[in-house]
């Protein structure tokens, strides 16, 4: 077996000797035409494994997918999918929240005022964007971004994939909780479209801060959640490894929630989620954006907006 790789999850590592062994007879200066064929055969086994593995998934499983430290981010998108982006700094009041970008894109000719968390992958780059927790001048950057979409007619388009907002002394003392329920409350009467796509971890408010939308979308193995499982752990059972019971229980999975119709859609990752197939997932985020963009130009303003409130207003069940 392989040695473990911190970039396989648990459940991935038995894909990793499969790989290790295509890769060696790739590199191999000696390879041979009967070389070539057991390559082509580890990549059949490789695609069954993965298929299996991925067909019986828990929502704790899932939920590592959805941070899996390989998973493209904001960042990715930005230069993979859009011809041009020109960010926006700053929120004119305290500084510069460096996770969440902000800024003017063009997608197929297609203008958008782009919004999305920002992790990092290496520890230099995780302080540098807070590990994707904002705090409120991340906010408040987010919500001048959306009030120049406002003016200028052209649709909002977020990228959610936080934790949570940062929940430090020096972000609570600058008003964290008012700037979270400034963006809800202008967000559901902005005057464009809004379109909103989960592409990792939707972590309770700082994730809804950006997330009021006209249409609300998921990646296939993303999730989206009030609190974190290990969270919910710690309050329920005073026990953060008792994670994977939370997961099962929150229901934070895209097919549950589209169950529930808390979303609006899931779109399709490749085999063996986002991280294996990067080329592949930014096709089909871009498709189903721009299809989502043909449904929110088809609709009037007024009825955009009316729509908008009545989606807000059937949110949650209650019994009398």
């Amino acid at each position: 077996m392989s040695e473990y790789n911190p970039n396989y999850l648990d459940f991935e590592q038995p894909l990793l000797d499969i790989e290790n062994q295509i890769t060696a007879l790739k590199t191999s200066a000696n390879a041979s035409q009967k070389d070539l064929k057991k390559i082509d055969n580890l990549k059949i086994s490789l695609d069954k494994n993965i298929s299996k593995i991925f067909s019986s998934l828990s929502d704790w499983q899932i939920s590592q997918i959805a941070r899996h430290p390989l998973r493209p981010y904001t960042l990715d998108y930005i230069e993979n999918m859009f011809s041009s982006f020109t960010e926006i700094h700053g929120d004119r009041m305290f500084g510069d929240d460096k996770a969440i970008i902000c800024g003017l894109a063009i997608l197929d000719d297609k203008a958008f005022m782009l919004i999305g968390h920002q992790k990092g992958r290496d520890s230099k780059e995780k302080v540098y964007r807070n590990f994707g927790m904002p705090k409120p001048e991340g906010y408040r950057k987010a919500l001048r971004a959306m009030k120049l979409a406002e003016k200028f007619k052209i649709p909002v388009l977020t990228f959610i994939d936080t934790p949570g907002a940062y929940p430090g002394i020096d972000a609570e003392s600058r008003n964290q909780s008012i700037a979270i329920a400034d963006n809800l409350y202008e967000m559901s009467k902005l005057k464009c479209p809004i379109i909103s796509v989960v592409i990792g971890e939707g972590g309770s408010g700082g994730a809804l801060a950006i997330g009021v939308s006209d249409k609300l979308a998921m990646l296939q193995y993303s999730i989206y959640s009030v609190i974190s499982p290990e969270g919910c752990a710690s309050i329920l059972w005073k026990d953060a490894s008792k994670a994977n019971i939370a997961a099962e229980a929150l229901s934070i999975t895209s097919d549950k929630l589209l169950n529930h119709k808390l979303i609006d859609r899931i779109i399709p990752e490749p085999l063996g989620a986002a991280h294996r197939n990067y080329s592949a997932m930014y096709s089909s985020l871009k498709s189903n954006i721009l299809d989502m963009l043909n449904e929110v130009n088809a609709v009037s303003q007024s009825d955009l907006l009316n729509t908008r409130n009545a989606k807000l207003m059937s949110y949650g069940q209650f019994e009398s």
